[in-house]
């Protein structure tokens, strides 16, 4: 588990982690790490928000930290999936498309819409009253992002040969249940009222994983790490969103 561990936080974060081929074989095979890493991503991000700060301020800080913390790399596969999406060709062409390095119109418009809804809802979140509400809502929406993670990662069938093959290619659902089960406890001991949201925050992004999943099978032929990478990134956003929804109305 230590070194699966290991070859999570090399793959998901930027922090400066020595590793192996054994610790990336021993991670793609234990896809629960991800949630479990996704919890340190959502909690050092998310801590600003216990912070006396003004709430604008807070939300640069929360961005600044996320991607210090968790890099591009999913969003790359976010602007490779909007500029596949956007072409009417057959699934070898739109594989093509999102191999390419250059960045097409739909990438770049993905890119944009998707980092003005996280702005957004990061606001929604942070607007609730509490600093420890939107800490464990920002903590919730980037576990149910991993988890949505898994999803793909455990459900899907690689379009193509590539990094994303090695992680669809080893797992099945009981490895997605095994991440559930992981994540769950995120949930637990809410704040007064805030049970509804976090869980809200933490399971909605496996709507975002179920989509793209259909989409990729349809337009795609199957998953890609750039699937992987965008669920990571809309789910996100989809989270926070529905954990402001979920604080006003449940």
């Amino acid at each position: 588990m230590i070194s699966a561990i290991r070859g999570a936080i090399g793959f998901l974060t930027r922090v400066p982690i020595a590793t192996t081929e054994a610790d990336w074989d021993a991670f793609r095979r234990l896809p629960v790490t991800i949630p479990l890493v996704g919890t340190l991503i959502g909690a050092v991000a998310g801590s600003v928000f216990l912070l006396p700060l003004p709430l604008n301020t807070s939300v640069v800080l929360y961005l600044v930290l996320l991607y210090l913390i968790s890099g591009i790399t999913h969003a790359d596969g976010l602007a490779d999936l909007g500029d596949g999406a956007v072409v009417h060709a057959s699934a070898t062409d739109r594989l093509a498309v999102m191999g390419d390095s250059q960045l097409g119109v739909g990438g770049t418009l993905l890119l944009g819409v998707t980092l003005l809804a996280l702005t957004l809802g990061a606001t929604g979140v942070g607007g609730t009253g509490s600093g420890l509400v939107s800490f464990r809502l920002f903590l919730a929406a980037e576990v149910g992002a991993k988890l949505a993670m898994v999803f793909i990662i455990c459900y899907g069938t690689a379009a193509h040969d590539g990094l994303g093959s090695q992680l669809l290619s080893v797992n099945g659902p009981k490895a997605f249940g095994i991440a559930l089960i992981a994540a769950l406890p995120i949930a637990l001991y809410p704040p007064p009222f805030a049970s509804g949201a976090i869980f809200a925050a933490l399971l909605s992004p496996l709507l975002v994983a179920l989509v793209l999943l259909w989409w990729a099978n349809r337009s795609l032929g199957g998953a890609t790490g750039d699937v992987i990478g965008a669920t990571n990134e809309l789910g996100r956003v989809v989270g926070l969103h529905a954990g402001v929804l979920g604080w006003i109305f449940l």
